[in-house]
């Protein structure tokens, strides 16, 4: 097989998963789409709109709490724009009545406590708050839990941060939202209002093929949590650059790499008997095994379900690789499973191309004498230089194991910053004898050797 006909098999198999999904799940309109950097952008739509537009790769949809992903980059862009502290209690920043000494982490993580929705019955009447009503009635809210004690899943939390960016940045939560993350990335077909082309949302019967369609909602100052609607296309690609943006982003002009990884962080898992999920900073976190996990959110308004996740690490992960689904069903739970499906199956059948290895650059003179076998606490650790950095990992460690990567300290000669793996942001102090030879280190403060020894200073050759 060649490799042209290789793909396409590959994508006739990512299409028959999205068309077994949207019969057995009974799906009005389902439209999904797979990025990656080596491939061309790949799309699939199976159904109707339920309406008098055809349904194609242009058709929007709700993305419910996916809009969560957006209001927590613009929350990190504040933080790192100097404009706030993850730490501050959010009545530093703003005017409230109640809950003012929650944290802006706490909110991002779910793990403040506050309840689930703003006050009153807003499922049961479809009438959200505006901006002053949400204020004006935040004392009525409850605090469920104490701060920190556990994750609980607050829409109005999210609602908090997105008036809380709105006024740093002086406009409202739209307009923030548009100017710094919607253009810069060309995320267009995203918009706070469904536009000419939407699908109709629908409450599929349990016992029968009748489609219900659901009411419009439009979500007020709840906005942050759950009101946008979109294209696969445009959330596939915000996927990608939630796990990659490097990939995507390489100037930073959205959100510095090192901010996203901060963000993917896990902060608490989502069950505290399986830990099957976890939550970092306005990310929902699925471990997938073999050191992969899949970031992103889920999203779900009435007639609307979405699934909008990044695949990180693994063999086969290609660079800005993300997975959306957007359905027409409010109750078609399948929907929420198939990108995990999609970004495995298209690793099996369509991997990454391998790059051959090209010899590089030699070692620094003055790292070229730490390289090699070291051994540390009882246990042996090989350091060598690649890709322009020095490493470390543990002899015995798995190969799929990141190593740890070193950076020097500047105007501090032979001692370096771990910038990544084990023991990130400790330091590394090398020894040098008269005639200038390694002789050992120091790791987090911990004696590394080039034999055996106890921690006595005993060496095993003796």
């Amino acid at each position: 097989m060649t490799v042209a006909a290789g793909r396409t098999a590959a994508a006739g198999q990512l299409e028959r998963l999205v068309r077994q999904v949207q019969v057995q799940a009974r799906v009005p309109a389902v439209s999904v789409a797979v990025n990656r950097a080596d491939r061309p952008l790949w799309t699939c739509t199976v159904g109707g709109t339920g309406n008098d537009t055809a349904l194609d790769e242009q058709t929007r949809f709700r993305i419910g709490s996916v809009t969560k992903t957006f209001t927590a980059v613009l929350t990190l862009q504040c933080r790192d724009d100097g404009l706030l502290d993850l730490d501050d209690p959010v009545d530093r920043h703003l005017d409230l009545p109640a809950h003012g000494e929650l944290t802006v982490r706490r909110l991002l993580s779910h793990t403040a406590g506050l309840q689930r929705e703003p006050y009153g019955d807003v499922w049961d009447t479809l009438r959200a708050p505006d901006a002053d009503q949400l204020v004006a009635e935040l004392a009525r809210a409850e605090r469920v839990l104490p701060p920190g004690r556990r994750y609980h899943y607050s829409n109005l939390g999210m609602a908090l941060l997105g008036r809380l960016v709105g006024q740093l940045r002086g406009g409202t939560w739209a307009e923030v939202l548009t100017e710094q993350v919607l253009t810069p990335l060309g995320l267009t077909a995203t918009t706070v209002t469904p536009g000419p082309r939407a699908a109709t949302g629908f409450l599929v019967d349990a016992y029968s093929d009748e489609a219900h369609p659901e009411p419009p909602t439009d979500f007020g100052a709840v906005g942050p949590a759950a009101q946008l609607w979109s294209t696969a296309a445009d959330m596939a690609r915000w996927a990608a650059f939630l796990a990659d943006p490097a990939a995507l982003d390489a100037a930073g002009r959205v959100l510095d790499p090192a901010t996203l990884d901060e963000m993917r962080w896990p902060v608490t898992v989502t069950d505290e008997t399986l830990w099957t999920g976890g939550f970092g900073l306005g990310l929902i976190l699925v471990p997938q095994g073999d050191r992969v996990v899949h970031v992103g959110h889920d999203g779900a308004m009435p007639g609307f379900l979405a699934g909008v996740y990044g695949r990180r690490g693994g063999e086969g992960t290609p660079a800005a690789f993300g997975a959306a689904v957007l359905g027409s069903s409010g109750t078609a739970a399948q929907l929420l499973e198939l990108p995990h499906r999609l970004l495995a199956a298209a690793v099996e059948h369509d991997p990454a191309d391998i790059d051959p290895w090209r010899p590089g650059e030699p070692a620094p003179e003055p790292v070229r004498g730490l390289l090699g076998r070291w051994w540390g606490e009882g246990f042996e650790y090989v350091f060598s230089w690649h890709d322009g950095a020095l490493r470390a990992r543990g002899a015995g460690d798995p190969s799929g194991k990141p190593p740890a990567v070193f950076a020097p300290v500047p105007d501090q000669p032979d001692v370096f910053r771990t910038v990544s793996g084990r023991e990130a942001g400790e330091l590394l102090r090398l020894t040098r004898d008269s005639d200038g030879v390694v002789i050992r280190m120091h790791w987090a403060t911990y004696r590394f050797t080039r034999h055996q020894e106890t921690f006595d200073r005993y060496d095993f050759r003796a």
